[in-house]
């Protein structure tokens, strides 16, 4: 497979499950705002700082208000992370890789795409409960992956878009995390109230896992819902998880432990392997994080230095780093 068109379905891929990530987090932040005191920049602050894109938005609107965040996060074309550039992005790199995918697959991205153009047009980030709207996005990049599953040869192209998908989904993972942190840091008051409680199952929701983590665990703490969404090995979008999962694609195009950004995926595997919620308290959650979300960007370096030195495609331009 040629690497620009490898690179190009990774990053495809990439910006696909990052929008739907953001419309989970408008969503589910929407959701906690009816619970929580009125208090606007507590509220909407630590979602934009979590995301890495705080220095952006300060830049161009200053202080957080939720209409304001819900329209940078969800429609500013100017974002290069909002939902609506990351579904053009995407977009842009299906157009260019037509032949390695199929037309259900380009029609989906083609639908989603139109979606949110309308949505924008409409001005959607003004409506007083634009909930719908997101679980629409939601729902539509679902499908998406749905008919990628479904649709397409298990070759290289799969296994990069695996790749993408994965590692971004562990990105965000991390990143619902570290919300948490900064909604400490910013309200300590309500460390070990309901309130805290509250937050915590907002971020089980934030990636679908509130039903499985009840399943698995009963009962609802800190360090159960931290230990679930870092280290357990069977929920699909823990951090642990999608190491693995995007370890097993990149051997099987590489079959090579010894490449370097499959050596960097099984170092971090083995890290996680070999410790445990207690240890990752001590060091601090958000230090952790921090690190992880580093090591996670050499990865991808190291998977686009490897198959996709190309300047041909539309790749990352945000402040993430990835």
């Amino acid at each position: 497979m040629l690497n620009r068109v490898a690179n190009t379905i990774y990053w495809m891929n990439r910006y696909i499950e990052r929008a739907e990530n953001y419309a989970r987090f408008l969503d589910v932040n929407f959701n906690l705002a009816l619970e929580m005191p009125p208090s606007e920049a507590e509220q909407w602050q630590p979602l934009v700082v979590a995301t890495g894109d705080w220095g952006i938005y300060t830049e161009r609107y200053g202080d957080p208000e939720k209409n304001q965040v819900i329209y940078f996060m969800g429609f500013d074309p100017e974002n290069p992370n909002s939902i609506f550039s990351c579904i053009n992005y995407a977009r842009e790199n299906a157009r260019s890789v037509r032949s390695e995918i199929t037309k259900e697959v380009w029609e989906q991205i083609n639908y989603l795409y139109y979606f949110v153009k309308k949505g924008n047009e409409k001005e959607k980030w003004k409506k007083k409960d634009p909930r719908k709207f997101f679980r629409k996005i939601k729902d539509g990049c679902q499908l998406l992956y749905g008919m990628y599953d479904a649709t397409i040869s298990r070759n290289e192209g799969w296994h990069f878009a695996k790749m993408g998908r994965l590692i971004e989904r562990a990105d965000k993972t991390s990143r619902v995390l570290d919300v948490k942190y900064h909604f400490i840091v910013s309200t300590p008051q309500v460390l070990g109230s309901p309130l805290d409680m509250v937050q915590w199952v907002a971020l089980l929701k934030s990636v679908t896992a509130y039903d499985m983590y009840r399943k698995k665990n009963g009962k609802l703490t800190p360090l159960g819902i931290a230990a679930y969404l870092l280290l357990d090995p069977e929920f699909p979008r823990s951090m642990y998880k999608c190491l693995i999962q995007a370890e097993r694609s990149l051997l099987s195009i590489t079959g090579d432990t010894s490449h370097p950004a499959t050596a960097e995926l099984s170092r971090m595997r083995l890290a996680m392997e070999q410790t445990n919620m207690e240890e990752i308290f001590e060091r601090g959650l958000h230090e952790y994080i921090d690190q992880f979300q580093l090591d996670l960007n050499l990865a991808s370096s190291l998977i686009f230095t490897s198959f996709g030195a190309v300047n041909t495609i539309i790749q990352e331009t945000s402040s993430q780093n990835q």
